[in-house]
């Protein structure tokens, strides 16, 4: 996507306009541009020459950003609130005037204030005066006028230009009515003149302008407060390092810190960009990355982050990731990112905003003209069709979704969740069911030793010192778990000799002239191991709660077991619990046995365990469970990248793969399940604040431009001066955004507020949904997995077939019960053997 900065724009018709324009030009493919950013994201082929062109054709410029800007993330300085104070010198201005204006026209007339001597019964003074405190205050708001006309002339009429018009009008007429007032002055009419004196409206051309600039000052200062989660995390990050460089510290800009350089952090100042600790140890600080208060100990090997702080220890580090590479520049990035794209719902704003102002335009025509020929004065007249114009309010519809998309993204990156786009952000709330992926998902994703069961006579502590002697040199992850205990317990593992592993049995290696044998129980079966029956009963426990025993025997007696597992996080039962309160269906896929899984989906509380998928399956999977409501998927592997590209929403784990967080629309920064019921509740709580903005803007005008019209004077007599429609039409936009602040109040974590959302009809069928793996022999090539899939998947009840001829074996998916035999038979009808069906 192509990035571009778009100047003059000044309301929702506006960035309407530009984008309907940008549209039409050849090559483009997609246009969003953003009203509150004043940027505009472009894909397809045109060149950027057309793009600008078409833009400056509409009547606004464009300039391409630079590419080392497209891929930076914003600097503070780009994010500084730079209108704010232009509209407040504005408004200071404007004001000091009209309370001078107002005290010779309001505050004269109904209160009867003095005046100086020479105006005493000068009506042609006064008017004069008026006029000419009235053209300073629009000289002072110039930009009106500029932008309002500028945009009539390109037949692209926007708020600016409702603003002129209805100030130009209540001049426009003053006018008339001084020249007029000086013709009766003249022929000595002095009822004349009193009268055209109540046919002023020149405070009200000021008013309109003061007001509508007070509201431009309150909705720009609150746009700013939009930026500030990003502003708060541009300003964490260091601006110097401290290098160490031929011995010596140096301290250099952070602009200057190159990958391989080797800089160090005492306590008390923040790391300045990613590492790796070679030296130290301490307790660093990550809740600007994470939102995580608690400190999280570093030692050697630790990788650390920029922006977070060094609380205790001193450090000495590696740089691994330096300037737009950081994690927290690639933070910053992505929350400006989605801050640029447009949300689905924002679809209807634009396109009531894209006619809104010429329809006001007319509805005021039509509203003067209809006074006029019901018998009231042209003042009278003018009055109503004046305040139609300053009443209406397009802007207001332009903001209602990008401050809440905003503001959102900015309270998700507070938390350590990052929504890539404004569509992940709407769409993620909407989700009815779950998909997480086991293994670094539900699980830690490390195994780690759960149960101790030495056989009488033998210690806890002896058998993990035989066991850590046996495992140090294997590979296997199971291996790594027992050493991780062992060194837990400071029980260092003595060396072995002759060390031998045993492919899918276990290992063998001789201590101190005694063999030792570890592994599974077949391997002491086919030692001659005499396993005690009390054991093999808790072993066989063990592993019906998916835990892994490992058997162990010294000289051909058996010593005890130690069970391994991939332990589930601590958090994965409340957070599923959480899904569930929320009316989401939980599903846990995993390519584990059907036994191990479901053990681990039981610890979880998911509803549905399924079991033996390939990761090429997963993705299949994800596609049936879509036919029965939005699936988010939540994963961590390169093996999650297919499921995760076909969700409807897709969650990445933190800790995972650069590719599966390549492949999510929201990732995860703390690697805690517990971030996706939360992901969710913030996704839901910016769409109802949404809903709310646009509700606010649509009956605001749907209410607001009738009253200005003057339809309930025959009926209630209710009559609005244009003064007021001004003051309604400045706050406008300033009470949504407003409203979307409040989601900075929104705690995340909170499940006060859940509630189970009408979800899709599940039906008992659907929730019966299984696995089963059948083996088959006979397969050899591609073909023959086609021929296999296309057997299973033309059965009743079979969703989908993965078959794998490498594995000798085919994952069916049921939807409902189908028998062993008549998934046997499909098969060996296209004559391949079945061996077993699991």
């Amino acid at each position: 996507m192509e990035q571009y900065n778009v100047t003059g724009m000044s309301c929702a018709a506006c960035s309407a306009r530009v984008e309907k324009a940008v549209s039409k030009v050849p090559g483009v493919t997609s246009c969003s541009v953003s009203l509150l950013t004043n940027s505009m994201g472009v894909e397809g082929t045109a060149a950027p020459a057309d793009i600008v062109a078409a833009v400056e054709a509409a009547g606004y410029g464009a300039s391409p950003k630079n590419a080392a800007a497209q891929s930076a993330a914003p600097s503070a300085d780009a994010l500084k609130d730079t209108e704010t104070p232009r509209l407040k010198r504005r408004l200071i201005a404007s004001l000091i005037f009209w309370v001078v204006l107002m005290y010779f026209s309001m505050g004269h007339m109904l209160w009867s204030w003095p005046l100086p001597g020479f105006m005493q019964g000068n009506h042609v003074a006064m008017g004069i005066l008026q006029m000419l405190l009235t053209i300073i205050i629009m000289v002072i708001n110039q930009k009106f006028f500029i932008s309002g006309f500028k945009a009539l002339w390109n037949r692209a009429p926007n708020m600016d230009t409702l603003v002129s018009l209805g100030a130009t009008a209540a001049f426009g007429y003053s006018t008339y009515a001084l020249f007029a007032m000086t013709v009766a002055q003249v022929q000595g009419d002095a009822m004349a003149v009193m009268g055209y004196m109540e046919e002023f409206y020149f405070e009200s051309a000021a008013t309109i302008l003061t007001l509508i600039t007070v509201g431009k000052t309150l909705e720009a200062r609150s746009k700013g407060k939009t930026t500030d989660a990003l502003k708060g995390l541009m300003n964490l990050a260091p601006k110097t390092a401290t290098l160490l460089r031929n011995g010596a510290e140096v301290t250099v800009p952070i602009e200057q810190v190159q990958q391989g350089d080797v800089f160090v952090v005492r306590p008390g100042e923040n790391i300045p960009v990613d590492g790796v600790v070679l030296e130290g140890s301490s307790a660093v600080n990550e809740s600007a990355l994470t939102g995580e208060s608690i400190p999280v100990d570093k030692a050697e090997g630790d990788s650390v982050s920029a922006a977070t702080l060094n609380q205790s220890g001193f450090l000495r580090c590696r740089a691994t990731r330096v300037g737009q590479d950081t994690t927290l520049a690639q933070i910053i990035q992505m929350v400006s990112d989605a801050a640029a794209t447009k949300a689905p719902i924002a679809k209807i704003a634009d396109r009531v905003s894209g006619v809104f102002v010429p329809v006001v335009i007319t509805l005021a025509v039509i509203t003067t003209i209809v006074w006029l020929l019901a018998g009231q004065t042209v003042g009278f007249a003018l009055a109503r069709g004046i305040s139609v114009l300053v009443i209406s309010c397009p802007c207001a519809l332009g903001l209602a979704t990008p401050v809440a998309i905003m503001v959102g993204n900015g309270v998700g990156a507070k938390n350590g969740i990052l929504f890539k786009t404004a569509v992940s952000l709407e769409q993620t709330g909407k989700t009815e069911i779950v998909a997480l992926d086991k293994t670094g998902t539900i699980t830690s994703g490390e195994p780690r030793v759960t149960d101790i069961l030495p056989v009488d006579g033998v210690t806890e502590q002896v058998l993990m010192s035989l066991a850590a002697a046996l495992e140090q040199k294997s590979e296997h992850p199971l291996a790594r778990a027992v050493l991780q205990k062992a060194q837990e317990d400071n029980l260092p593992p003595a060396d072995v000799a002759d060390f031998q592993a045993l492919p899918g049995n276990g290992l063998t290696a001789v201590l101190n002239g005694s063999t030792l044998y570890g592994g599974n129980a077949k391997l002491m079966q086919t030692l001659g191991v005499a396993v005690p029956q009390k054991m093999a009963s808790s072993a066989e426990a063990l592993a019906a709660q998916g835990k892994t025993p490992l058997f162990f025997a010294k000289d051909g007696t058996m010593q005890g077991v130690i069970a391994v597992a991939d332990v589930i996080k601590e958090d994965s039962p409340q957070a599923v619990r959480e899904l569930q309160g929320m009316g989401i269906r939980v599903v846990m896929l995993t390519g584990d046995n059907e036994r191990t899984a479901k053990a681990i989906g039981a610890q979880a509380g998911v509803d549905e365990v399924i079991a033996g998928v390939l990761p090429d399956g997963k993705e299949t999977v994800i596609r049936s469970l879509k036919n029965k409501g939005r699936v988010a998927m939540v994963g961590d592997g390169i093996n999650d990248a297919p499921a995760l590209t076909r969700a409807d929403v897709s969650i990445a784990i933190g800790a995972g793969t650069d590719v599966a967080i390549d492949a999510a629309d929201v990732v995860l920064m703390k690697s805690r399940l517990s971030d996706v019921p939360a992901a969710i509740r913030l996704s839901r709580a910016t769409l109802h604040n949404i809903h709310e903005n646009l509700f606010w803007a649509f009956a605001y005008n749907v209410l607001g431009i009738p009253l200005a019209a003057g339809v309930f004077i025959p009926l209630l007599h209710w009559q609005m001066n244009p003064m007021y429609g001004a003051a309604a039409m400045s706050l406008s936009s300033f009470c949504v955004v407003s409203n979307a602040l409040r989601l900075n109040l929104f705690d995340i974590r909170s499940t006060k507020h859940d509630h189970k959302r009408k979800a899709h009809k599940t039906s008992k069928k659907e929730n019966t949904t299984m696995n089963k793996t059948i083996k088959i022999e006979g397969m050899m090539c591609g073909h023959c997995e086609a021929t296999v899939k296309k057997a299973l998947e033309a059965l009743d009840g079979v969703s989908a077939a993965e078959v794998s001829h490498t594995a000798g074996t085919a994952v069916v998916t049921l939807d409902k019960p189908v028998d062993d035999t008549v998934l046997k038979k499909a098969v060996e009808d296209k004559d391949y053997t079945v061996t077993g069906i699991e």
